[in-house]
């Protein structure tokens, strides 16, 4: 939500950059004190290669499709595709892991392919059919990165710190931007953006919500558990959000919106039953 609101004001793309920008910087001091050491020297290249990858994939082409379909569709009926998240983590972490999938799985991934289908039928406020496609589309791209992202990082990652880890991952997903910025001319934007107070404040927000305690947080699940398991839970986000935007949207939640929320989650909590 604080990236939406930063989004509207100054544009995701240069929200996106600035974000990591500030994650790097929250990252680098907690792990001085942590670990001993401000950035992540002691890692093998094998971590170096596989984390880099994970960060491109889950920051700069995830995260990108992600903040845009925020904008497109607001942050409910976006996070909500992120549902879709843990069936294609299963899939890849099958492929890439070995990890297996029983007939539990499968009915919970065709409960959370329902869930977000009966979501999306309801209208978001002030889009169109084809403005409606191309926030699905966004939606299906970030839920994509993620999975990857996350599967890319269990594989990475191995016995390593999680926040370094996720310093590798924020570089790489920086270092993704910078380049795409380059070939695009966003960087004019992002001199702008700096600039609107309110936007950096939110952006700042969202910044240690996400990419610095959240991401962080989702290594340590990864690290510990099945990649399936770590993304079924955090597929919750679209029943924690529905509150948040009825107290401070003041958003109307349909019945067919709240019941597929909810058969989402309970899908993909059938996943790893």
């Amino acid at each position: 939500m604080f990236f939406e609101v930063a989004g509207r004001r100054v544009g995701s793309l240069p929200v996106n950059l600035i974000r990591l920008v500030m994650a790097i910087v929250f990252l680098s001091a907690v792990s001085a004190v942590l670990r001993g050491r401000a950035f992540p020297t002691d890692a093998t290249a094998h971590q170096w290669v596989w984390l880099s990858i994970s960060g491109l994939v889950g920051f700069t082409f995830g995260d990108m499709c992600l903040f845009r379909a925020f904008v497109v569709l607001g942050p409910r009926l976006s996070t909500l595709f992120m549902a879709l998240a843990p069936p294609m983590a299963a899939l890849m972490s099958w492929a890439m892991l070995g990890e297996t999938l029983g007939l539990t799985a499968v009915l919970g991934m065709v409960l959370t392919l329902s869930g977000v289908a009966m979501a999306v039928l309801e209208r978001a406020p002030g889009t169109n059919a084809s403005t409606r496609l191309s926030g699905v589309l966004l939606g299906l791209g970030g839920a994509f990165g993620q999975a990857a992202g996350l599967v890319l990082s269990k594989y990475g990652m191995g016995d390593y710190a999680p926040i370094a880890a996720t310093q590798i991952r924020t570089v790489a997903g920086l270092a993704g931007f910078a380049v795409l910025f380059a070939f695009i001319g966003v960087w004019p934007r992002v001199a702008l953006a700096a600039r609107d107070r309110a936007a950096m404040k939110a952006t700042a927000w969202g910044a240690v919500c996400g990419p610095f305690i959240g991401v962080t947080l989702s290594l340590v699940a990864v690290k510990y558990t099945d990649v399936g398991v770590a993304a079924s839970i955090m597929a919750t986000t679209p029943i924690l959000i529905i509150p948040a935007v009825i107290v401070f949207r003041r958003e109307r939640v349909g019945p067919l919106a709240v019941v597929g929320a909810a058969l989402a989650v309970v899908g993909v909590a059938l996943l790893f039953a």
